[in-house]
């Protein structure tokens, strides 16, 4: 940590290469509906007074542009004024700005007056969060992971450890669902727990990303599927006039991102990224070894003067393996135990996935028409042999499975007199799922067998419609449904048992407050994995137990003051109703306090009985970069609840009843900027074990860990968590070439965290498991403590040019 630090001083001494040279801005304005292009238009550089207007032909260029992220603000009589994202300037990098404006000052997609760097629809006008890519590069601890940088949001709790869940108000990691340029991506992470959504490493590289858009309630019709947060990334699209490259080098992988021309109507935008955490693994000797390598593209192509088509793809390849020499040469006690016990419990795995999609926009007078078609795939395979033998008597688990989705989408979306706007559409999506599982299992019972072979198909169908009005400059209304269908059974082909309503309203209390009011019904589909699961008479058992779409009913509403024109203060009370949540049979627990691991989750025969809630208010004080400041105060209080098999609420396992999060930072002269985020996070309920049903030889030699007492589910609490991260940041700029050194301390203090302990048999002198003396039948265990908090340094360089 001292080397690193003396190296970080040397190179940031390194000043004398800074220059005051400045760069240039060049762009294009056009009309959103008309796709003509707007000569005239007023143009400026968000705090300074460089400004200029678009020529006849609607161009502009400004020139003098001080170096680093700047956005530009749009201003043209008849039409709302609008501010641009964040671009990158550099001397030799001009970014090309594309603005589209909507005319007259009270149309419905951002009629809620604002100030201007806080926007938001009638469709969705409170619990909403954007992030532009400035905030996501230079987040603390963020590590660049958009999803990492997520958690410094209102209403998500996050695991501490290396793992980027998102647990929204209460929900499960399952209840989100994402869209990349309005396509969904259902794997997100590297390494993703199948059933869910989380992961160590987010998949979507950061430099590709404009913006963030983040929904915690208030989901609009054409989002389905859902049921705690909609989270829409958008990309950049290539610069149209020249080739720029991005090259980026961390401590756990490095990446190359191209953009530019490909004819004069196409732009491109790609990127690749390879990891190394294998190699910083072994060498600092860990038990497992991941690999993981993405790549990511866009391609713009400009069709007519009023059609364009986006062509986007992503995908992954992971391994992870196991490093049985790790406990070489180490002295350790406690770490050789620990290092054992992961050995021992976690399986090989691979997977890989992709989506690739297309989304067609055509704009004619007062309305856009919009047809997405997408594909995407996910292989995960995973095996485990007792003491890792590879020999075929010892297996444990042989898991292979896949999931394809075809999906097709058209909305048309519609300008109406008197301020009306209409949105309708219908969805059309072909899934199949296949799984192979050999599984031992052990639990309170004993232990069992899972040995079955699964294909499903399904069609899938959804109608969606939604309308919004400004009825003055105070008030706005929206209201929307949904509905949705799936082929499985005939409790899910039945639409009408899908039936998804929804509502908001904004009102205008007066030029700096407004009250915010939603609710809605929203739907989502069971796993596939619960879907397809087979049992011993090769039934799909979850079909014939009439298994139905998830439901929770959100109720919301809130303030939300602006005092000024770059800072907004929000408070919000929400309260979730879950019914129909799956619910294990074998276990007697619901799915909805599962999700936080490695594995796969919903494998299993299920009942759709289980009911929950989720209900508290959370506390906003946001101000967005402004001459070089910039900070959130998030604070949220959150309670979490499911019933247990005796039809009692108990705290589920996402119940962290208090989250605050405190994130700022500052530009500084010469191009440092510094910021920290300080977050703290109320201690998760878990399950202890039941020690006499673990100690059991044939049940551990299973399960080769402790076995859960669900007869005390959840009935025990960890310790509240909170951690300081600390970035650094020093950019140089030359005539060919920029480059960004940053260092990010996470932890700074080294806060510990407690998990659930490790159940580890005692070894005798001779390497051998020690068998109790008074119960040849059972093992001799210990529990061997599981804390985290290491401080973790990481640096890394950012090249373009």
């Amino acid at each position: 940590m001292k080397n690193i630090l003396i190296y970080l001083l040397v190179i940031c001494n390194f000043s004398l290469v800074f220059s005051q040279e400045t760069g240039s801005i060049k762009g294009k304005v056009i009309d959103v509906q008309t796709r003509e292009t707007l000569p005239f238009v007023n143009i400026i550089v968000e705090g300074t007074n460089l400004g200029t207007s678009t020529d006849k032909f609607g161009m502009f260029v400004i020139k003098n542009v001080p170096l680093g992220y700047v956005k530009i603000e749009v201003s043209f009589l008849g039409y709302q004024t609008k501010l641009s994202d964040d671009y990158l300037v550099t001397i030799d990098k001009t970014p090309y700005i594309f603005i589209e404006l909507l005319q007259g000052s009270e149309q419905l997609s951002e009629v809620v007056i604002q100030s201007k760097l806080f926007k938001k629809s009638v469709e969705s006008p409170l619990s909403v969060q954007s992030l532009g890519i400035a905030e996501i590069e230079k987040n603390p601890g963020g590590n660049r992971d958009v999803l990492k940088v997520i958690q410094s949001l209102p209403g998500v709790a996050s695991n501490p450890g290396f793992r980027n869940d998102i647990i929204i108000r209460g929900g499960a990691p399952s209840e989100n669902k994402f869209y990349l340029d309005g396509i969904e991506v259902p794997v997100i992470n590297h390494f993703q727990t199948q059933g869910s959504s989380g992961g160590p490493v987010g998949i979507i590289n950061a430099d590709l990303i404009r913006k963030v858009d983040f929904y915690t309630s208030a989901f609009t019709s054409n989002r389905g599927n859902s049921l705690s947060s909609i989270i829409e990334f958008t990309q950049k699209e290539g610069n149209p006039e020249k080739l720029n490259t991005r090259a980026t080098f961390g401590t756990s992988d490095a990446g190359l991102t191209l953009d530019g021309p490909l004819s004069d109507k196409t732009t491109f935008i790609a990127s690749v990224r390879q990891s190394y955490l294998q190699f910083l693994f072994k060498l600092i000797k860990l038990p497992f070894l991941p690999t993981y390598n993405d790549f990511q593209f866009k391609v713009n192509h400009q069709l007519s003067s009023n059609s364009e088509i986006a062509i986007i793809g992503l995908g992954a390849i992971d391994n992870f393996k196991l490093n049985e020499s790790v406990n070489k040469n180490v002295i350790d006690e406690e770490t050789i135990k620990r290092n054992r016990y992961i050995l021992s419990n976690i399986p090989v795995q691979e997977q890989w996935n992709y989506t690739i999609g297309a989304n067609y926009k055509h704009y004619s007078e007062n309305t856009m028409q919009q047809i997405v078609f997408s594909r995407n795939e996910w292989s995960n395979n995973a095996k485990k042999y007792f003491n890792n033998t590879n020999n075929p008597t010892d297996l444990l688990l042989d898991y292979s499975s896949k999931e394809v989705e075809n999906k097709l989408r058209f909305e048309n979306t519609s300008t109406l007199k008197n301020n009306y706007k209409l949105n309708v559409g219908v969805g059309l999506e072909n899934a199949k799922y296949t799984n192979t599982t050999f599984q031992q299992i052990s639990n309170a019972s004993g232990v069992s067998e899972i040995d079955f072979t699964s294909e499903l198909s399904m069609l899938k169908y959804a109608v969606f419609g939604q309308i919004s009005k400004s009825f003055n400059t105070k008030l706005g209304i929206s209201a929307g449904l949904r509905l949705d269908a799936v082929d499985y059974n005939s409790e899910m082909q039945n639409p009408l048992n899908q039936f998804s309503p929804r509502v908001s309203l904004s009102y205008k209390i007066n030029d700096k407050l407004s009250l915010n009011v939603s609710s809605g019904i929203y739907k989502q589909l069971p796993a596939y994995t619960i879907m397809g699961y087979r049992n011993n008479l090769n039934e799909l058992v979850n079909k014939n137990n009439s298994l139905k779409f998830i439901q929770a009913t959100h109720y919301v509403s809130g303030f939300e003051l602006n005092p000024n024109s770059s800072s907004k203060i929000t408070f919000e009370g929400f309260y979730k109703k879950y019914k129909n949540y799956p619910f294990s049979v074998r276990d007697q627990i619901s799915l909805a306090n599962l999700g936080s691991d490695f594995g796969v989750i919903g494998n299993e025969e299920v009942t759709s009985n289980s009911k929950g809630k989720s209900y508290g208010f959370e506390l906003l004080a946001q101000k967005k970069s402004y001459s070089g400041l910039y900070g959130i105060l998030s604070y949220t209080f959150v309670k979490s609840e499911f019933k247990d098999k005796l039809n009692n609420y108990i705290p589920s396992s996402w119940d962290n009843r208090h989250l605050l999060t405190v994130t700022g930072g500052k530009k500084l002269l010469k191009n440092w900027e510094i910021g920290a985020k300080f977050r703290l996070v109320g201690g998760q309920p878990y399950t202890p074990y039941n020690f006499e049903v673990s100690s059991i030889i044939t049940n551990y030699d299973v399960s080769n860990s402790g076995i859960l007492d669900y007869n005390k589910l959840n009935s025990e609490r960890f310790n509240t968590y909170n951690q300081l991260d600390i970035r650094v940041d020093k950019t140089w700029y030359w005539k060919k070439l920029s480059l960004n050194f940053y260092f990010d301390v996470q932890n700074v203090y080294g806060s510990k965290s407690t998990s659930q302990s490790y159940l580890i048999p005692l070894l005798d002198e001779n390497g051998n498991k020690q068998v109790s003396t008074s119960d040849n039948t059972k093992y001799n265990l210990e529990a061997i403590e599981n804390t985290s908090g290491n401080v973790l340094p990481r640096f890394g360089v950012i090249f373009d040019f």
